[in-house]
C-alpha cells in the first residue's frame, strides 16, 4: 500500500489481543466500522509466547489478514508490555515482518539505527517503514517538536510518527501546525482527552493518518471508528472546512456533534463541528485565533466568562450575562457573543403551556407565564438565561443555588428572590408553581441524580429540566409520576442549536431535518 500525502487512512490499534484468533477477528470488526487498516502490536501477545511461537503467529496474521496492517513491537518506554528481553524480540519480529512484506512496520527512534544496521532492507520491498517518537510528559515547545521532526527525518523513513501527551486543549494547535510543513507524511497524535481533535481536525491540517477506537470502546483521546466515518465524515474535510464546536468542561455528554454535523453536510455547508474540551477560554481563543475556527457553542462552566473573551456582545446575552454562541466575524475576525439559550428554554415552556390551555378551550395573547411563580434550580449560565426569559414574561422568580450568593445576585438582576438551597424541597407558598432545573445534576453519567425530593414536586404545574442526556432525567420522571407536565430539555436544545447555526452559517437552519435528526438520534 503506497503512502501518499493527500490519501487519508483510518486505523485503529489492536492492543489488547491476546491470541492470533482475537486480532482477526477484531481485524474483521475494525473493517465492518470503517478501518483502512489496522496496527498489529505484537507485544500484546508476546507475554505469552515463545519467539518460535511469535514467529508463528506473524506468519498466520499476515497471511490471513483482511486488512493492510501495520506491525509493531511498542517498547516499556512507550507503553508496551513485553516483559522479557524486549530490544532483541522487538528486531526478530520486525524483521521477520519485513520479511513477509508486511504492509507497514513501525519501528521507535530510538533503536531504528540499531534495527537498520542488522537487517538487509531491501528497497524493492512493498513494506513502507514508519519511524515513531513518543514523546514522555506533556506537550513540547514548537521549537522542540521541530527538533523531533528533524531527527525522525534524518532516518529516511516512509513515514513519521508523533505521539504527545496532551496537558491542556491549546497544547494540540502545535501539532496541528507541524502538519501542513512536514514535507514527509506525519502521523501526528495527541494523547488525552484534550487531544481528540488531533485527530478529527487533521485532514483540514493536510493530515493522511487518523486513528480511531474499535466496537465504541471509550479511549482518551480517540473518536469511534464508527463515528469517524458516520458523524464527521472526515473522508470530507479539506483546507476549505470551517471549524465549529462545543467549548465545555465536561463535554463528552454532548449531543452537538450528531445534530450540527449532518445539518452542515444537509444544506452543503463546508464545516465540521466538534467537542471542545477546554479548561481556560481566554486561552482558548488566544491560541485558536485563525479565521477557519469560524464559531462556537458555549456550554458548562464557560457561559459567563465567554462574555469577557468577545470583542462585541449582543445586547440581550449582555444583560443576561452569559453567551452560549460566538462566532468570528468573517470581515474583521471579531468574536460576537450571543445567547440563544433564553427565547429557545421559554418558548420551548409557553409552547407547552399554550397547547395545554387551547385544549382547554382557554386562549390568551399574553404569555402563559405571566403571573406565575417561577422556581429556578441553578444560577449559571443556563440559569440567568431561564431567569431572565421568565422575568421578561412576567413571572415572579425565585431562585435556589447551593452558592447562595450567586441566587442573590442573579434575584437582584431580574427583581426576583433568592432562597437557600437546602429550603427547595419545603417550599410551597402555593400551588401550580413552575420549576425549571439549569443545573448539570441528573446528567449522564450522573442520570441517578436530582435537584429535588419527588415528594416536593406535587405542588409544582410544570418541571422543566435543561439537563438532555439523558433525554427523560430522573426529576422529569418522577415529576410526571407527581402529575407535573413536564418539558425535556432537549426541545430546548433543538432550538437554541437552530438559533446558532443560523449564526454559524449565515442562512437558515434546515429546521425540519434537525429536529427530525435529534427525535431519532437521541
Amino acid at each position: 500500500m503506497a503512502a501518499k500525502k493527500n490519501d487519508l487512512l483510518i486505523c485503529t490499534t489492536l492492543d489488547e489481543c491476546k491470541t492470533v484468533e482475537e486480532m482477526l477477528s477484531s481485524m474483521e470488526r475494525a473493517k465492518v466500522e470503517g478501518a483502512d487498516l489496522v496496527e498489529l502490536r505484537i507485544d500484546s501477545m508476546s507475554s505469552n509466547s515463545s519467539l518460535n511461537n511469535l514467529s508463528d503467529d506473524i506468519q498466520r496474521l499476515l497471511k490471513q489478514r483482511t486488512l493492510p496492517v501495520i506491525v509493531s513491537f511498542r517498547l516499556k518506554s512507550s507503553g508496551g508490555s513485553y516483559k522479557g528481553y524486549e530490544k532483541k524480540t522487538c528486531f526478530q519480529v520486525l524483521g521477520l515482518a519485513l520479511q513477509l512484506e508486511a504492509d507497514f512496520i513501525e519501528v521507535e527512534l530510538e533503536v531504528v539505527s540499531d534495527f537498520l544496521a542488522g537487517i538487509n532492507l531491501n528497497k524493492g520491498s512493498n513494506s513502507k517503514l514508519i519511524v515513531s517518537y513518543y514523546v514522555d510528559g506533556g506537550t513540547p515547545s514548537r521549537d522542540e517538536l521541530s527538533h523531533i521532526v528533524a531527527r525522525l527525518q534524518s532516518t529516511g523513513a516512509d513515514i513519521f510518527k508523533l505521539v504527545v501527551n496532551t496537558i491542556y486543549i491549546t497544547d494540540v494547535a502545535q501539532v496541528l501546525h507541524l502538519l501542513p510543513h512536514c514535507q514527509v507524511p506525519l502521523i501526528a497524535c495527541a494523547v488525552g482527552d484534550r487531544g481528540l481533535i488531533s485527530q478529527l481536525l487533521c485532514p483540514k491540517f493536510g493530515g493522511f493518518f487518523i486513528y480511531g477506537s474499535i466496537g465504541g470502546k471509550p479511549v482518551p483521546g480517540l473518536p469511534t471508528l464508527v463515528s469517524l466515518r458516520q458523524v464527521y465524515k472526515v473522508e470530507h474535510l479539506n483546507v476549505d472546512t470551517k471549524v465549529f464546536g462545543l467549548i465545555a468542561n465536561p463535554v463528552g455528554h454532548s449531543k452537538g456533534p450528531l445534530l450540527h454535523n449532518p445539518a452542515l453536510r444537509h444544506v452543503g455547508y463546508n464545516g465540521v463541528y466538534v467537542p471542545l474540551l477546554v479548561d481556560d477560554i481566554k486561552e482558548f481563543f488566544r491560541v485558536y485565533s485563525l479565521p477557519d475556527f469560524a464559531g462556537f457553542s458555549v456550554g458548562i462552566p464557560h457561559k459567563e466568562a465567554a462574555v469577557g473573551c468577545c470583542d462585541e456582545v449582543h445586547p440581550l446575552a449582555k444583560s443576561i450575562g452569559a453567551v452560549n454562541t460566538i462566532i468570528r466575524r468573517p470581515s474583521d475576525g471579531k468574536l460576537v457573543g450571543y445567547n440563544t439559550d433564553c427565547e429557545a428554554s421559554i418558548t420551548a415552556i409557553e409552547d407547552v403551556m399554550r397547547a395545554r390551555r387551547c385544549a382547554n378551550g382557554e386562549s390568551s395573547n399574553t404569555s402563559p407565564l405571566a403571573g406565575k411563580l417561577f422556581v429556578l434550580v441553578g444560577a449559571g449560565g443556563a440559569g440567568r438565561a431561564l431567569a431572565f426569559g421568565a422575568k421578561s414574561r412576567g413571572a415572579r422568580v425565585v431562585i435556589f443555588n447551593r452558592h447562595y450568593e450567586r441566587a442573590k445576585a442573579l434575584a437582584l438582576a431580574v427583581s426576583g428572590e433568592a432562597l437557600p438551597f437546602g429550603d427547595l424541597n419545603s417550599f410551597c407558598p402555593e400551588k401550580g408553581m413552575i420549576l425549571a432545573n439549569a443545573t448539570s445534576l441528573g446528567m449522564q453519567p450522573n442520570s441517578d441524580q436530582t435537584p429535588i425530593a419527588k415528594e416536593a414536586l406535587g405542588v409544582y404545574e410544570l418541571v422543566f429540566d435543561a439537563v438532555y442526556t439523558p433525554r427523560k432525567t430522573r426529576l422529569l420522571q418522577e415529576a410526571e409520576a407527581a402529575g407535573a407536565v413536564v418539558v425535556s430539555g432537549v426541545e430546548m436544545f433543538i432550538r437554541q442549536a437552530i438559533g446558532q447555526f443560523n449564526l454559524f452559517t449565515g442562512g437558515e437552519a434546515p429546521e425540519e431535518f434537525m429536529r427530525s435528526t435529534v427525535l431519532t438520534q437521541f
